[in-house]
């Protein structure tokens, strides 16, 4: 039985409110898509009313910025710590970045957001726009400064930049969609780290100096 005071357990349970609106949120943009959900029926799956939603979003479109921001966004801030601190050889570090999103796409129940970007996010233009700027522009350009270091230290080819940066995720893409489609349906979960590790076999042999 809790000994905290009540004013203590309410102030608890208030900052838990939105990251457990968030985490209703995803479950029903799963099950019925971005366009089909409605605010009620988050609310009935995070067990509050729709009014104590609008209290930490705005609207529908505003939930979903934040689980992008929450998960992608947090994710791609600690990926550019990492780049930021390294100092050592360029294919340890690309290595690193692929595992650190591998996992999380391996593990996390976020792997739906590609799926659901791809599929529907278009029809909500603020979101596409910020999808763009917030989350593909800043990995785009963490890849481009990894790769321009392993080229500039003699590491890497010099191959063209802005094709290689996508030749870098776009694995951990197929990944994502695949647990997103075709995990439910399997006996076994599909083995994305393992992907990820023949990923980076492939790709450091390819673009080796």
């Amino acid at each position: 039985m809790s000994t905290a005071p009540p004013s203590a357990r309410w102030r608890r349970r208030k900052d838990a409110r939105p990251s457990e609106i968030l985490e209703a949120a995803l479950a029903v943009f799963a099950e019925k898509g971005l366009m089909a959900a409605r605010m009620d029926d988050i609310a009935s799956r995070a067990g509050v009313t729709k009014g104590t939603i609008y209290l930490y979003f705005e609207n529908k479109a505003a939930v979903f910025r934040a689980l992008l921001t929450e998960s992608l966004g947090e994710r791609l801030a600690m990926a550019t710590t990492m780049v930021q601190s390294y100092e050592g050889p360029t294919p340890v570090l690309l290595a690193n970045i692929l595992r650190f999103v591998g996992s999380f796409v391996a593990i996390s129940n976020r792997a739906m957001l590609p799926k659901l970007v791809i599929g529907e996010i278009q029809h909500f233009p603020e979101l596409h726009r910020f999808y763009r700027e917030e989350v593909i522009e800043r990995g785009l350009s963490l890849w481009r400064i990894i790769l321009e270091r392993g080229i500039a230290r003699g590491e890497f080819r010099p191959l063209p930049v802005e094709h290689v940066t996508r030749v870098c995720i776009a694995p951990v893409l197929v990944a994502a969609i695949w647990r997103a489609l075709f995990d439910p349906l399997e006996a076994e979960p599909y083995d994305v780290q393992g992907l990820i590790e023949t990923h980076i076999d492939i790709l450091l042999k390819g673009i080796a100096a």
